[in-house]
C-alpha cells in the first residue's frame, strides 16, 4: 500500500509526556518510525527541540507540533527526503499537500494521538493528521463531517506558514539549512488570499448580550450551587475580554484570586499572563467588581481577595482546585447560550437570536472589545485586550464602515426622470 493510501501513525506525543530532548542523546527515527530516509534521525531531533523550546505556552506548542508533524509525515513518507534538503519548490508543494491532503489522511473528529495502556503509551489508530468539522449550526441541522469535504481556512493556510517560516529560521540558526525556504516563496497570495477590507469581528448583539447575561442570573438564582460560577464565567469574559485559556490552569499559568489587585489610588486590576506568555493588567470596571463580590460570597470568601491570596480564580464543581479544562469552560457557555437562545424564541425574538446558535466562547471577548471602543480611548482598550497593535485593536471599530455605507447609501443607477 502506497503511503498516500495508508494513514499515518503519530509520534510526538503530548506536552505532558514530553521529555526533554536537549537531554538525550539518541533519536532514532529510521527504527522507532520504520522510515529509511537518510538524515530522518537529525530531522526528528532537531523537531523535538524545536517544539521544545515551547513548552511554556500549551497552545502553541500544540500548534506548531501539528505543522512540523505533518511536514515531517509529509517529507518521509511522500516526498522520501530529509527536511533538511528541502527547498523552496518542496515548501510550495507541501502546503499544496496541505490544502488538499488524500483522503486517508483527513479524520472526522478530533482524537487523542496517543492512549495508556498497562502504563505504556500507545498510538491511536484512528488518529489523522487533517480533521474536517463542521459549524455549531450544521451539526444541530442533522450534518456530519466528511472527509470529502475538508478545506483549511485561511487561518489554517496562515498558521501553517508562520509555524514552517519559525521551524526553518531555527534549523538556519542551528547551521543545519543554508537558507530558510519558506522566507524564499515569494508568492505566497497563491495560498493565501489578501482581502481589501478587515475580518469580520464575530460578536453578538447588545440584545443577545443581555438576554445571555440575564439569563446567567435567573439560573444563579435558580441553582447557585452549579450557577454562580456560570455567571461569574460570564462576566469576566465580557467584561475583561478574556481568552479562554486565562480562566483555567495550566502549565503556564494557574489563575487566582489574588491576581486581582488594588492600586495606590484605589483602583483595581486583574493580572492575567495571555498569549505568547505575555502578562498584563486589565481594567476592572465597578460592575466586574460587583460581580467578583457576589462570587466570592457564594464561596463563603470576604468579599475581595486579599494580596497574593491563593484560593482559585473559577473552581472545579466537584473536589478541590481550579478547572484544568477549557472544555468545560465551554461547556458552561454554550449552556447558557443554549438557555438565553430558547428564551429568546419563547418570546417572539428567535428571529434575533440566530447568532447565538453559532456563537462561541471567544465571541463574548470580541464583544466586549467591541462594545468598549464605542466609547473608551483605543489605547486603553488594546492594552485591556493584549493586542499586540493598534492595527488589531481597530478591527473592532464599525464606525469607518457605517460612513462608507452611508455615503454610498443613495448613490444614483439610474437618472431619475
Amino acid at each position: 500500500m502506497s503511503a498516500i493510501n495508508q494513514p499515518p501513525t503519530p509520534f510526538i506525543d503530548n506536552l505532558s509526556h514530553f521529555e526533554n530532548p536537549f537531554r538525550c542523546t539518541n533519536f532514532s527515527a529510521n527504527h522507532d518510525l520504520n522510515t529509511h530516509v537518510l538524515g530522518a534521525d537529525t530531522d526528528l531531533e532537531f523537531a523535538l527541540k524545536f517544539l521544545y523550546s515551547y513548552n511554556g505556552s500549551q497552545a502553541t506548542f500544540n500548534s506548531y507540533r501539528r505543522e512540523i508533524e505533518r511536514l515531517l509525515q509529509w517529507a518521509w513518507r511522500i516526498e522520501e527526503a530529509s527536511i533538511l534538503s528541502l527547498k523552496r519548490e518542496h515548501i510550495e508543494a507541501f502546503v499544496q499537500f496541505c490544502i488538499e491532503p488524500p483522503i486517508t489522511w483527513i479524520g472526522t473528529k478530533n482524537v487523542a494521538r496517543f492512549k495508556t495502556h498497562n502504563g505504556q503509551r500507545i498510538a491511536n489508530a484512528d488518529w489523522r493528521p487533517f480533521v474536517v468539522n463542521v459549524s455549531k449550526v450544521e451539526f444541530r441541522a442533522g450534518k456530519t463531517p466528511s472527509s470529502k469535504d475538508f478545506r483549511p481556512s485561511q487561518a489554517a493556510i496562515k498558521c501553517t506558514f508562520t509555524a514552517l517560516s519559525s521551524f526553518f529560521d531555527f534549523l538556519f540558526q542551528e547551521g543545519l539549512v543554508p537558507a530558510n525556504p519558506v522566507a524564499l516563496i515569494r508568492q505566497k497570495s497563491k495560498f493565501v488570499r489578501r482581502d481589501q477590507q478587515s475580518q469580520v469581528v464575530r460578536r453578538i448583539s447588545n440584545l443577545q448580550w443581555d438576554y445571555v447575561l440575564e439569563t446567567a442570573e435567573i439560573l444563579a438564582e435558580m441553582s447557585p450551587a452549579e450557577h454562580e460560577r456560570t455567571l461569574f464565567i460570564m462576566n469576566a469574559l465580557f467584561a475583561m475580554y478574556l481568552r479562554i485559556s486565562e480562566l483555567v490552569a495550566d502549565e503556564r499559568s494557574a489563575p487566582v484570586m489574588g491576581d486581582f489587585k488594588k492600586d495606590r489610588d484605589g483602583n483595581w486590576w486583574f493580572h492575567v499572563t495571555g498569549k505568547g506568555n505575555k502578562g498584563r493588567a486589565i481594567t476592572v470596571c465597578n460592575q466586574m467588581l460587583n460581580a467578583l463580590k457576589r462570587y466570592r460570597k457564594h464561596l463563603q470568601l470576604p468579599a475581595l481577595p486579599s494580596i497574593n491570596e491563593q484560593t482559585p480564580l473559577v473552581q472545579k464543581s466537584r473536589g478541590k482546585g481550579p478547572i484544568t479544562s477549557t472544555r468545560q469552560v465551554r461547556l458552561i457557555v454554550q449552556n447558557c447560550f443554549d438557555a438565553a437562545y430558547q428564551r429568546m424564541v419563547e418570546e417572539g425574538l428567535g428571529e434575533d437570536a440566530e447568532d447565538l446558535k453559532a456563537a462561541t466562547v471567544h465571541w463574548l471577548r470580541h464583544t466586549g472589545i467591541s462594545e468598549d471602543v464605542k466609547y473608551r480611548p483605543r489605547e486603553h482598550v488594546r492594552d485591556d485586550a493584549g493586542h499586540a497593535s493598534m492595527a488589531t485593536t481597530d478591527r473592532y471599530i464599525d464606525s469607518d464602515m457605517r460612513e462608507r455605507h452611508e455615503s454610498g447609501r443613495s448613490k444614483r443607477v439610474k437618472e431619475a426622470r
